[in-house]
This record gives structure tokens, C-alpha cells and sequence, in this order.
């Protein structure tokens, strides 16, 4: 059986390096050529902490967004719940419940949420104002499963709605997203972990705004100027990604433990680049973290991050709860800090 699962995660890995194209020829970055960029904010302030490196940590709630395979390993219900000063001023937030069914495996929902404060609308004959507002915003609503098919091998799915919208236009997309996890038997038991997210359909804008009226014919008197015409938006692909990743303690026991996380991205709209993790745990409450964001990309901004998480038992029940903070430098466009709020029942 687990020469099986190994096998089974050979051919995962090889079949997406096939399926999925290079990202970007020798000269040109298609960076920003994609819709709904927002899927590619990271969540949970102790992933963000550990440079994004988490694909095969993988162990609480948030791992249905880094890698829903993880997600079947879990023993007690998950909550969770993070928001983000993202950058120029946006909002991000997302929150995930992850619920194992026994043998059945584990099944979960989330919600992703990229929003902004209203603006005034402004045009060439009003440039300080029509006297409307309008906002922009994205979402994702994402529907998981996970099991384990061996004691060393699992698998999970997502499935999302995305949608994108700004004052009276909006486009959507359905994506999937595949996962497993692998733990060997080797290097203090280094689990191995994979994902292919946002495999889906193409986004289009549409709307009341790309309507319009013309004349049929500028040159005649009396010719219909009421004629409705749709302007047709170009369609955007969703941002492809492969993300592969290791990760072991160094060392571990009852009162401290060191873990290192790596992971390699291969998205459709950047070049490669590797995120690196370390987090130090002490008697399993208190985790320090660091780690370095896109390693290896030329054209980044910034990399560095740092955070830290607390975990206990709350009224001494069988409720526990994790808070966690992070902070990532984004260079020329600032840092953004992040905290999350875990509820384990």
C-alpha cells in the first residue's frame, strides 16, 4: 500500500509538470495577466509567518487552502478565521471550517473575501464627483473533501466559485483545486506535499456598464441614435499554480521542536521562485516563525516574514484555541500583518 501511494504521487507530480504550461518564456513576464489575482493572497498568519512554505505542513484548518490533502489528516473539528491589511488599502479575509467524518474522510467549506472602501465616481465633464459612489470586489466560496487512503497517503479536492465584480460589472469562474500529501519514512518522517490550484474557467467581464447607444448613422438626419450596443470584454484565465513542497522537524519532544518548510512554486503568470519556513515550537503553546517569501524572483517586492502563535485550552475544556500573528514585508509597497483565529472542538 504505501509503495502504491508513492507511486500515486510520482505520477501526480509528473502529470501536472505535463499538463501544466511554462510559465513564461526566457524574456517576458506575464505577471498581471491573469484575473482574480486575489486567489493567490496567502491565508493564515502562521503560513504567512513561514514565507508561504506550506504545502506540506499542512495541519490545521487553513491547509484547505495550501493543500487540501492535509486537511484528512485532521482528528477534531477546525475553524478558522484571518484578516489582512492587504495592500493600497484593501481588505482581505477568510475564514474555513474543516470537519472530519470518520472513515469518510473530511469535509469543509471557505470563504475568501478581497474588498474595498467605497469611491466616488468621477468623469471628464465631473471631476470631482457625479455624486455616485462604487466599490470593487472579489470573492471565492470553496468546497473541500479529503481522505486518507493509506496511513502515510492522502488526497483532497476543492472545488470554487470565483467571482470578481466593480460597480455594475462582474465575471465569475469555477476552478478545482487537487492536493496530496505523503509522509515518508525517512528524515524524522519528511512529509512530502503537492497542489494544482485554479484549474478552471475563463473570466469575462459583463455588465450594464459595457452597455451602450449609438446612431446608426452620423451623417443622416433622423437616423436612431437609441441603437443599444455591448461592448465585448476580453476573457482572462484564472492564475495557475503549482506549488511542491517538503517539510520535517529537526528536531522534536515534549518541550521544543524545529521544523523547516520548502516549497517551489511554478505559476502560470510569474516565473519560478521558493518560499522557505522555520518555526520553533516550545512545549507545543508558543511558536516563533520566519521565513523568506519568493526566493529566487528577480522582480519581487520584498520577502522577509516573521510571527509568532499562541495555543491552548480555553476554561480548561475540550475547546482549544490559536491566535497567531505575521508580518511580511512587500518592499516598495509596504507590509502587510496578518492574524488569525482558531477554534479546534
Amino acid at each position: 500500500m504505501m509503495k502504491r501511494s508513492m507511486m500515486v504521487s510520482i505520477l501526480f507530480v509528473c502529470v501536472i509538470f505535463d499538463l501544466h504550461p511554462q510559465a513564461v518564456n526566457k524574456n517576458v513576464s506575464k505577471s498581471g495577466t491573469t484575473a482574480a489575482t486575489f486567489l493567490e493572497i496567502p491565508v493564515s498568519a502562521r503560513a504567512v509567518a513561514l514565507g508561504s512554505a506550506f504545502s506540506a505542513v499542512a495541519n490545521d484548518a487553513s491547509s484547505l487552502y495550501w493543500n487540501p490533502a492535509g486537511a484528512a489528516r485532521l482528528v477534531q473539528t477546525e475553524v478558522v478565521f484571518t484578516h489582512m491589511n492587504w495592500i493600497a488599502d484593501l481588505g482581505f479575509d477568510y475564514s474555513a471550517v474543516a470537519i472530519p467524518v470518520g472513515s469518510f474522510g473530511t469535509v469543509g467549506i471557505s470563504f475568501t473575501s478581497l474588498s474595498m472602501a467605497d469611491m466616488a465616481v468621477r468623469t471628464i465633464d465631473k471631476p470631482d464627483g457625479t455624486g455616485e459612489l462604487f466599490s470593487a470586489s472579489s470573492i471565492a466560496l470553496g468546497v473541500h473533501f479529503a481522505k486518507n487512503l493509506s496511513d502515510r497517503f492522502s488526497i483532497g479536492f476543492t472545488g470554487k466559485y470565483v467571482q470578481e465584480s466593480i460597480w455594475h460589472m462582474s465575471s465569475q469562474a469555477f476552478a478545482l483545486d487537487i492536493g496530496v500529501l505523503y509522509t515518508t519514512e525517512f528524515f524524522n518522517n519528511m512529509k512530502i506535499g503537492a497542489i494544482i490550484s485554479n484549474f478552471g474557467t475563463d473570466m469575462r467581464m459583463s455588465g450594464r456598464d459595457a452597455r451602450l447607444f449609438e446612431r446608426i448613422d452620423q451623417q443622416k438626419m433622423g437616423s436612431n441614435d437609441r441603437i443599444p450596443v455591448n461592448i465585448e470584454m476580453d476573457s482572462w484565465s484564472l492564475p495557475l499554480n503549482f506549488q511542491f513542497g517538503i517539510a520535517t522537524d529537526l528536531f522534536a519532544s515534549e518541550s521544543q521542536s524545529l521544523t523547516v518548510a520548502i516549497d517551489a512554486l511554478h505559476p502560470s503568470d510569474n516565473y519560478e521562485s521558493i518560499n522557505l519556513g522555520l518555526e520553533y515550537g516550545f512545549f507545543k503553546t508558543l511558536a516563533l516563525r520566519g521565513g523568506y517569501r519568493a526566493l529566487g524572483l528577480s522582480d519581487s517586492e520584498g520577502g522577509l516574514s516573521f510571527g509568532a502563535g499562541f495555543k491552548g485550552n480555553l476554561f480548561g475544556g475540550g475547546i482549544a484555541a490559536g491566535l497567531d500573528y505575521a508580518y511580511s514585508n512587500y518592499g516598495r509597497l509596504k507590509s502587510s500583518n496578518v492574524i488569525s483565529l482558531a477554534i479546534i472542538f
